[in-house]
């Protein structure tokens, strides 16, 4: 008969918020809040102009 290793349990040193409703709920009101995600919109538009330069460009040499 073999012998196999015993694992012996570890401590725990942190302490799961989802442990109780209690400490959840803590964790979740003070959960720090991110910023909110800069607008697109300028970009996207200076894209258009561009792609529009461009375009006006491309035609007036071909023409």
């Amino acid at each position: 008969m073999h012998r196999f290793a015993m694992v012996l349990a570890m401590s725990d040193n942190s302490v799961d918020p989802s442990g109780n409703t209690e400490a959840f709920r803590a964790f979740t009101h003070n959960a720090p809040q991110e910023p909110a995600a800069p607008s697109k919109t300028p970009l996207i538009i200076g894209a258009v102009a561009v792609a529009v330069v461009l375009l006006a460009l491309i035609v007036w040499l071909v023409a």
